[in-house]
């Protein structure tokens, strides 16, 4: 039975200009020592305007400066791939190959560029067009030659026959799972022919082979979706996200002691986790394995220590993968916002947002009663989206109250609920450090506390500390 690893590589792993391709390319070489593997990758880091951005973030600017009949240099969106393959393609004719595609792909960009500056909108097919040929599917053609050059039996798929399919929302695509199976053949061949496989991550393709784009951190997802593919055809499927550390109790920019290195965690915490602003992994690649039902394996792995360095995240652990706090996670999130109207109205506006624009960043709070009407509060984890839907909002509840300026903070376990007053314990810590609690939301089945405070300076940091230094504490209530 040929097991199958599917390893993501984000730009902090690529490193700027491909710096850290020579560890990439090794451990590659580690995992092919026990199956194949399937190399997901980002779009490269580039030091551009005196700072490391990525290029995708780079090429939506151009874009953007050319919708306002503003051009500027384009030169940058290709001249990554050129130095990188000067520097790692050591074959002649493998780099002669390269380069015949990276100025076929150099030339999509510019079409689309012109097309955005007579259209003056940098949208929808234009944008995606854009993105995929300046980022990812040029950057996994390059990585496939790199590692040929580095010794290594590779193949990359082609875009022309890319297994990822999905609906024609361009820049927030959706993952078609039975168009996808009937276009997998090409990545099936590729899998049994070849030790190592590259795709570029973040992009999808439509029936009618349109070039789409999944939301920032699509790569996640994209790694999810081919297991999701090959899990019919292979039993042993895993996928392995190579980063520069394994969780973390929190988030160690704002926390920096007593942090704790977290073994396991559920799908369940991995997606509240991901959700409520830990950078663990996009929670929807999660949800689409979820929804398929399936339970694939997902490693987190701290390339530094790829031996030791892991967190594990299944479906259901094991007894024996039980962490000694119940509380694993204190996250926070910044830039929240809080829609109030009668539950009716809710309820269907929950259902427009997750069946019509398959939005899912928001979480449902404990109801109220006024006036004898049940009041329901939907705690959305992005105000600027709020705010581009306020009229969408309204349309569903025209008395409906929107509240900005909110922060969350999260406390995540699935043995939470065994702790008598913990959410009392938490809520008094935060308390003490002079933090105002405008809400407090404890549900059992959800396996998360939330504290909502205001968003203003650094009290969402300031209660996320205070509360990761109550763990022992709340530890020895156990």
């Amino acid at each position: 039975m040929t097991s199958i690893t599917v390893a993501k590589f984000g730009g902090s792993a690529l490193g700027v200009d491909g710096a850290m391709i020579p560890k990439i390319v090794d451990r590659i070489k580690q995992l092919k020592e026990k199956s194949r593997v399937i190399a997901v990758f980002s779009a490269p880091l580039i030091d551009y305007d005196g700072k490391v951005s990525s290029m995708t973030d780079v090429a939506i600017k151009v874009g953007r400066s050319y919708a306002a009949s503003n051009p500027v240099e384009i030169e940058v969106l290709r001249e990554v791939y050129e130095k990188i393959a000067g520097k790692y393609i050591t074959d002649g004719g493998h780099k002669e190959e390269f380069l015949g595609s990276l100025d076929k792909f150099y030339r999509q960009v510019i079409i689309s560029l012109k097309q955005a500056a007579e259209n003056r909108r940098f949208v929808d097919v234009i944008r995606s067009r854009t993105l995929a040929y300046s980022g990812e599917v040029t950057m996994s053609y390059l990585m496939d030659y790199v590692m040929r050059s580095f010794g290594l039996e590779s193949s990359h798929v082609s875009i022309e026959k890319w297994p990822i399919v999905t609906d024609d929302n361009f820049e927030a695509a959706n993952f078609l799972v039975r168009e996808s199976k009937h276009n997998s053949d090409h990545l099936g061949e590729l899998v049994k022919e070849n030790d190592v496989v590259s795709m570029g991550g973040f992009i999808g393709r439509t029936v009618d082979g349109l070039e789409t784009t999944y939301e920032r951190g699509g790569s996640d997802r994209t790694a999810a979706d081919i297991a999701i593919l090959l899990k019919d055809r292979h039993d042993d499927v895993k996928i392995d996200f190579e980063k520069d550390s394994a969780v973390l109790s929190a988030d160690p920019r704002i926390v920096r002691d007593e942090l704790e290195f977290i073994q396991y965690l559920s799908y369940n915490e991995a997606k509240l986790a991901g959700m409520f602003g830990m950078k663990i992994l996009d929670p929807i690649a999660i949800k689409e394995i979820d929804d398929n039902e399936l339970d694939i394996p997902i490693v987190i792995t701290d390339m530094a220590k790829p031996d030791g360095g892991i967190t594990i995240i299944q479906k259901k652990l094991p007894e024996d993968a039980s962490e000694h706090n119940p509380i694993k996670i204190v996250t926070g999130k910044k830039n929240c916002a809080v829609v109030r109207m009668e539950s009716i109205a809710a309820s269907h506006l929950v259902a427009s947002l997750e069946r019509d624009k398959q939005y899912h960043d928001f979480v449902k709070l404990s109801p109220y009663m006024v006036d004898d009407a049940e009041m329901t509060r939907l705690l959305f984890l992005d105000a600027d989206y709020v705010r581009r839907q306020e009229r969408h909002i309204h349309a569903y509840h025209p008395k409906a109250e929107i509240v900005y300026g909110r922060g969350v903070v999260t406390l995540i376990g699935d043995e939470m609920w065994r702790v008598p007053k913990i959410a009392a314990t938490a809520s008094s810590t935060v308390s003490e450090h002079d933090i105002n609690i405008l809400n407090l939301d404890a549900q059992e089945e959800t396996s998360r506390i939330l504290i909502i405070v205001e968003d203003k300076g650094t009290s969402v940091a300031d209660a996320v500390r205070a509360i990761h230094s109550t763990r022992s504490k709340i530890r020895g209530m156990k």
